[in-house]
């Protein structure tokens, strides 16, 4: 199956939370999930008062964090299962911090892009380097250290997402928003990746 292209404030409202698929955008009083907030379709204002099931609770936990990230099942799993190999830390934890390390997130969290589906289109474009080589693989993952540069051809590009960005950068990124470079200081701890998740639930999810 694809990638899907079309709108992504159904995704917001289906899990009734901001995903903040499209960025700042979905700060404005345009929100669609600020104006219909119940799921899409003839009866989503009925869904929303069911009761959900444990499995329900799991499944839609799973799907949040999956868009958040812009990913397909396949690549969740891949990422779930990476997770899951490794030794030391929580597999839900782990899950995140790997889901965080993506280089189209980090683009996103340095402030290069208004949105983790712009950023991917960023990346894929060839217009960032790491370590001075180009990499278009949004889901090359970072490690401690790397440097994040925009290619020079790109640049006038970028400023223009950067001047109108007004995101924060988070404590285990270091971001030059003038020069358009950033570093990975560390890896991101828990409280420091989306609080709103509750990774427990993708792994029974996952477990079952």
């Amino acid at each position: 199956m694809g990638r899907y292209i079309g709108p992504v404030c159904r995704f917001c409202r289906r899990e009734g939370m901001k995903l903040y698929l499209k960025g700042e955008r979905c700060y404005t009083e345009k929100c669609a999930l600020e104006r219909r907030n119940y799921p899409p379709g003839d009866q989503g204002a009925r869904r929303k008062m069911r009761k959900m099931t444990e499995y329900g609770r799991r499944l839609r936990e799973k799907q949040k964090l999956k868009r958040m990230y812009n990913m397909r099942e396949e690549q969740f799993v891949r990422f779930f299962e990476m997770a899951a190999r490794m030794r030391e830390g929580q597999v839900g934890e782990n899950l995140m911090r790997l889901l965080e390390r993506r280089l189209d997130n980090v683009v996103y969290r340095l402030g290069f892009a208004a949105s983790r589906n712009q950023a991917r289109q960023i990346v894929r474009h060839g217009h960032i380097l790491v370590n001075g080589k180009k990499v278009d693989i949004p889901s090359y993952l970072v490690k401690e250290g790397d440097v994040i540069t925009v290619s020079e051809k790109s640049q006038d590009f970028i400023k223009k997402i950067v001047e109108a960005n007004a995101n924060e950068v988070p404590a285990w990124l270091e971001s030059n928003k003038e020069a358009l470079t950033g570093k990975v200081v560390r890896y991101p701890t828990r409280e420091e990746m989306d609080t709103r998740i509750n990774e427990r639930l993708i792994v029974e999810f996952y477990s079952r």
